[in-house]
């Protein structure tokens, strides 16, 4: 044997023990089966019921369990809601499966939808969804507050009215300082539209047995907010100040989602909620306005 042999024959194969790893090579994931997207899809499903929380529903949590320790598994869940033309907003004990529906999605909610659901006319659909902004604005004033996972917004239905009540007063203001046109049509929208309509509204309306009208301002926020605690965004409290009302985790990710639309936009930057102890407050009126602004105040559409 030459000694480059015998120097060859004395070490370990450098290639061949680069190549083999110490430790078996892990096994290839299994196939997706039928049963695997039956549970992605009933996961989906659970998402879709706003009110159901893991906490109540064993194969719920069971399937929340599985979405959050296998990676595989979620991706197929997500797959689905994608197809569903479902947005994931979050997965987590707190929220379960929350989803918000795409603009082309079956599940999405219109404005018109959500107006007939409320039997208004066309010329009242803008006022709703008015209402939505400003119950989104109270329960949320401040982008911390969307960022914080344990904030929990309240308000109530005299509070929002009287939230938008003072915002149509500085939207007002605004238009006169700008001089601009302050009797718009009433079905033209945007805010500066919608202030003078909303203001002319009685807040309450009036009928024989003290009943608030549909049509009233405090008629329209409550149809708002009913909806949206039979959509799981909000649970009732209460009934004083026309219904009290806390958020749930589900509304704060649908907030999040919309929070850089133009409308909650402007209208936060009325600076009509300050909030200096994480309780969303009203500026007291000017002297000599007769608002009623209550104390202790707090959309999920496609046009």
């Amino acid at each position: 044997m030459s000694d480059n042999h015998a120097e060859y024959a004395a070490y370990p194969d450098t290639w061949s023990e680069q190549e083999s790893p110490r430790s078996p090579a892990p096994a290839p994931s299994a196939a997706v089966t039928p049963a695997d997207t039956a549970d992605a899809a009933r996961l989906v499903s659970f998402g879709l019921q706003p009110k159901l929380l893991p906490a109540r529903d064993a194969e719920y949590a069971e399937l929340l369990r599985r979405y959050q320790e296998d990676p595989a598994f979620a991706r197929l869940a997500d797959a689905v809601a994608t197809g569903l033309g479902l947005i994931v907003l979050e997965v987590s004990p707190r929220a379960g499966m929350a989803v918000t529906a795409g603009e082309d999605s079956v599940f999405a909610v219109r404005m018109g939808d959500y107006a007939r659901r409320a039997n208004t006319d066309s010329a009242d659909r803008f006022l709703h969804g008015l209402a939505h902004l400003a119950v989104a604005a109270m329960a949320f004033p401040r982008p911390e507050d969307l960022a914080d996972d344990g904030y929990i917004g309240r308000l109530t239905v005299n509070g929002v009215d009287g939230f938008v009540r003072q915002a149509c007063l500085r939207l007002e203001q605004r238009a006169e300082e700008q001089g601009e046109n302050t009797d718009p049509a009433t079905d033209a929208p945007g805010l500066e539209a919608a202030w003078r309509v909303y203001a002319r509204r009685s807040t309450t309306g009036a009928t024989k047995d003290a009943r608030r009208l549909a049509g009233s301002t405090t008629g329209i926020i409550a149809k708002a907010v009913a909806f949206l605690t039979d959509s799981g965004f909000l649970q009732r409290t209460g009934d004083e100040n026309g219904g009290s009302y806390r958020t749930t985790a589900r509304y704060q990710l649908q907030v999040r989602d919309m929070a850089g639309s133009a409308a909650l936009t402007e209208l936060l930057g009325l600076g009509v909620v300050p909030v200096s102890d994480g309780s969303a407050t009203l500026v007291p009126p000017h002297e000599g306005d007769d608002l009623h602004l209550a104390a202790d105040a707090g959309l999920p559409f496609h046009s």
